[in-house]
């Protein structure tokens, strides 16, 4: 039984590496190809050979037949005297194998051999030329042996036929001269194979090399994986090559671009522009620049875009864009920073505590028992105070709650946070718009206590006003900070910007502005009578009012 600890191979199974594969496969096509068209080559140039000799015996035939001293010794009472003198010179000089003249019998004048000389010729294949004048060429066997002959009719001056000619060039010589062409054939297709051997080594080689040296059913398994994650990722993904052409797009994208799943025939090949109008990455692409979290308008939606550009080495070949909802972004944002707000306000309350205890553990042992009393009297009047003004006049738990955790983080801070005494809010909110209110009132509390906490302790106030007389809710958050300039006004609900030093900074605001807008409220920027800012929340009445 294998070890849970063991490491288990994960990659496919291999049994032929492509390399080899290729190799195996072009070399084989190649040996196959070459070995056909050798047998092919082969058999033509028997066929060519064969036909161009018996073209050469037809034609030597011929020449003899018409030589006047040969027509001329058949009138002798010994032709075979003159007419072996006058071929003999011409086989040599032809290489023929035989020139045999015969007359009308196949009686023979002439032969290499004399010892033939007066017997009848061999092969019975004179007909057509004693008998039709026909010259021709035919394969028969002869007294040497088979040959491929060339018969041609000789004529007397009267225009009879008077005899035959017969020219032969034996086929064993044939299949010699035959055999030396094949063999010098072969050799040359031997060594053209030996090099598209070579090739395909080369072939596979390169081949492997640029496929990063993987298997086929690696690269598959990789793309299937690739897809499965491309389809699976919440962000759009989008690649464009260097012309700005689309050339792929995941799921999420088309989701966000075209509200539904779409064919690649619909995107491919498109310029990004005809898309996202608002982005030109070209000058990105040309100077090897990238962008992130840089807005675009999708349709209705706003997005936020990565650009990041694809290598090949060190060349540029095109670019990938990831983008996703930035209302997503901010709903993120917007619980890390209640997280952040309730984190924060159960360690001032829990310091708070802890600070009162050490209070009144010192008082005990100091033996002032009635100074201990008092000053538990005192706090727990305060806190009960506050919390019947809250319980009174808040109907929600959340918004009481959050109210209850920014007083005691005042209190640990040293600022007099304290709402007006007119101050209501009966009203039922809607999820969003609970959502919504949570998340500013909290942001806006927190900016005051940040704006005032560093001025003299007798002026460090926030002072919070809310109603919901009338057709909408009202909440006002006013400090005693040094307030807003003048001229950052115009700048102060943009995301990034901010008064205060450190990073991560001109969030709070920004989003609690793009959350009043989402539910057409109302964030608004005023002097305040504290002599800090003074900001009014105005979120109009969708719901229904219920009585506190």
């Amino acid at each position: 039984m294998r070890k849970s600890s063991e490491k288990q191979n994960i990659r496919p199974r291999i049994r032929i590496k492509l390399k080899a594969k290729m190799i195996a496969l072009i070399s084989i096509l190649i040996v196959g190809v070459f070995i056909i068209f050798a047998l092919f080559l082969e058999n033509f140039i028997e066929d060519t050979m064969e036909e161009q000799i018996g073209k050469r015996a037809l034609g030597v035939a011929t020449s003899v037949a018409n030589i006047p001293e040969l027509r001329e010794a058949f009138q002798l009472e010994n032709p075979a005297a003159v007419i072996q003198d006058i071929v003999a010179p011409i086989r040599k000089g032809t290489e023929a194998e035989f020139i045999v003249v015969g007359n009308t019998e196949s009686v023979r004048y002439s032969h290499p051999s004399t010892n033939h000389i007066g017997k009848r010729m061999v092969g019975d294949d004179n007909e057509r030329a004693l008998k039709d004048g026909e010259s021709y060429i035919s394969v028969e066997e002869g007294s040497l042996g088979l040959s491929i002959r060339g018969k041609a009719p000789v004529f007397s001056d009267e225009g009879e036929i008077i005899g035959v000619v017969s020219v032969g060039f034996l086929n064993d010589d044939i299949q010699k001269v035959i055999a030396d062409q094949n063999h010098s054939l072969w050799i040359t297709l031997f060594l053209i194979i030996l090099l598209g051997v070579l090739g395909a080594i080369f072939i596979s080689h390169y081949i492997k090399k640029l496929l990063s040296n993987m298997e086929p059913e690696e690269i598959s398994q990789l793309m299937i994986e690739k897809e499965a994650i491309l389809q699976s990722t919440h962000e759009g993904i989008i690649a464009v090559n260097n012309n700005g052409h689309i050339t792929m797009m995941n799921a999420q994208a088309q989701q966000l671009l075209f509200k539904q799943r779409v064919g690649e025939k619909d995107y491919s090949g498109k310029l990004i522009q005809e898309i996202i109008p608002s982005l030109n990455i070209q000058d990105f692409l040309h100077h090897n620049r990238s962008f992130y979290d840089r807005e675009a308008i999708l349709g209705e939606k706003v997005v936020l875009i990565n650009q990041t550009p694809m290598y090949n080495e060190e060349t540029i070949i095109g670019t990938v864009l990831t983008f996703r909802e930035k209302t997503e972004l901010e709903g993120v944002i917007h619980e890390l920073s209640r997280v952040k707000q309730y984190a924060n306000t159960q360690r001032a309350q829990t310091h708070e505590f802890s600070n009162k205890l050490y209070t009144i553990l010192g008082l005990l042992q100091l033996n002032q028992n009635q100074e201990a009393i008092e000053f538990i009297k005192k706090e727990s009047k305060l806190r009960q105070k506050w919390q019947r003004f809250l319980t009174d006049n808040i109907a929600d738990p959340l918004i009481h709650a959050i109210l209850q955790g920014k007083f005691n983080q005042a209190n640990e801070l040293g600022v007099n946070m304290s709402i007006h005494p007119d101050s209501q809010l009966s009203y039922r909110f809607s999820e969003e718009e609970k959502d919504v209110l949570l998340t500013a009132l909290g942001n806006l509390i927190e900016n005051a206590i940040e704006a005032v906490k560093d001025q003299k302790p007798n002026n460090r106030n926030v002072s919070i006003l809310f109603t919901d007389i009338g057709e909408d809710v009202l909440v006002e958050v006013e400090d005693s900070g040094p307030g807003i300039a003048e001229s950052d006004i115009p700048w102060i609900f943009e995301q990034g910007f901010s008064t205060k030093n450190g990073t991560h900074r001109g969030i709070g605001l920004a989003l609690t502005y793009q959350a009043v807008q989402r539910i057409e409220g109302q964030l608004i920027l005023e002097e305040g009578d504290l002599g800090g800012a003074c900001f009014i929340m105005i979120i109009p009445k969708k719901g229904e009012d219920t009585d506190a």
